[in-house]
């Protein structure tokens, strides 16, 4: 709001303000549906996964969702999950990376972290701050570019430069990055924190994150050899693995987990093969 009250006075304040209250309403369901079809991610119906269906039934009633969440899933070798959505309409992807890898009991515990930022309105909240600093980056990049087409009237001495307004514009982006990084990355210990309150098993989530991070780490090292994350801490969207599985190992369990540690059997449909794969733990078509 500040930048645009900068470049174009009130008009350009409440301009920002009914940009968005429009895209509030209308981008999240039209975000959720772009991400699932740039993945390629296929529904996934209860009689191809009913294991993961009775996790999701138990999870949702925990959580008070009006609505369970609809499952989808994405033939990627890649061990991945991720929310989209908001409260009444959420959508749970997973990938085939990630339940081959597994157990039953580990897939609860990341199926109770995505249950949690639903609960938690964590896609209302991360999408209110993505839309913020790209709004902020345009405004930005529109300031920078009327700077440019001023410069002949400054050289000439028709115009001065304000400098705190262009410091603004040139480091506003940078700024609600960070802001945005720091924010996403208490949510992530905040769903940590509620999906333990879901399933009372913080060490099922924890032996999840661990087999992910050692997945990730290895395809890190094959990209940069003798590397570990090359990213520091404050410019990651995720807290740092070994303190999110630190402080879950700090919780005491409430009681003992109620699903097995075995492969998940699941046969799920994929319009991305015209035959039959089959994978350890399940195969799809």
């Amino acid at each position: 709001m500040l930048a645009g009250w900068l470049l174009f006075g009130k008009e350009g304040f409440w301009l920002v303000i009914l940009a968005s209250i429009v895209i509030l309403l209308v981008e999240p369901a039209t975000a959720s549906r772009l991400t699932l079809k740039l993945y390629r991610a296929c529904p996934i119906a209860p009689h191809e996964a009913p294991e993961l269906y009775r996790i999701m039934a138990f999870l949702s009633d925990r959580a008070g969702l009006a609505h369970m969440p609809t499952l989808y899933f994405i033939a990627s070798p890649m061990v991945n999950a991720f929310t989209v959505g908001n409260r009444r309409q959420a959508a749970i992807a997973l990938t085939d990376g990630l339940l081959r890898c597994l157990s039953i009991r580990e897939t609860a515990g990341v199926l109770a972290h995505e249950t949690a930022h639903i609960a938690n309105g964590d896609l209302f909240v991360m999408g209110l701050a993505d839309y913020i600093s790209r709004l902020t980056s345009i405004l930005a990049l529109v300031g920078q570019i009327l700077l440019i087409l001023a410069l002949p009237s400054v050289l000439l001495g028709y115009a001065k430069i304000n400098w705190a307004i262009l410091l603004l514009l040139v480091f506003s982006p940078y700024l609600t990055m960070l802001l945005q990084l720091g924010l996403s990355r208490v949510r992530e210990f905040n769903a940590d924190l509620k999906a333990i309150q879901l399933t009372g098993d913080p060490e099922a989530l924890a032996a999840a994150l661990a087999k992910i991070e050692r997945v990730s780490h290895s395809w890190r090292s094959w990209i940069l050899p003798g590397w570990g994350n090359p990213e520091p801490s404050w410019l990651r969207t995720h807290p740092a693995t070994e303190e999110r599985i630190r402080r879950l190992l700090t919780l005491r369990p409430r009681h003992s987990g109620q699903w097995p540690n075995q492969p998940i059997s699941y046969r799920i449909h994929s319009p991305r093969q015209s035959s039959p794969r089959w994978y350890p733990g399940g195969f799809w078509h």
